[in-house]
């Protein structure tokens, strides 16, 4: 999981190497991943009105439905 976001978030982004991804698992089985972006390019994950970070949640929720999870996605600037 934290490696589609990351390689996703990566070809967004202008700067590649800044990009990382923290995952953990909360009690209710959730798992939450933290996107970790530079400064610059927060905005250009984010995109406008916020369409590019629901369209990479949309992602991450289809691929966890197929394994049986639910995935939470924050973007950390």
């Amino acid at each position: 999981m934290e490696d589609l976001l990351e390689y996703l978030a990566r070809s967004l982004v202008d700067k590649p190497d800044e990009v990382s991804v923290d995952g953990f698992d909360e009690e209710d089985g959730t798992i939450v991943l933290e996107l970790h972006v530079g400064e610059d390019d927060a905005g250009k994950v984010i995109g406008r009105g916020g369409r590019t970070v629901a369209a990479l949640r949309i992602v991450m929720k289809a691929a966890a439905v197929r394994d049986g999870h639910r995935v939470l996605v924050d973007v950390v600037d």
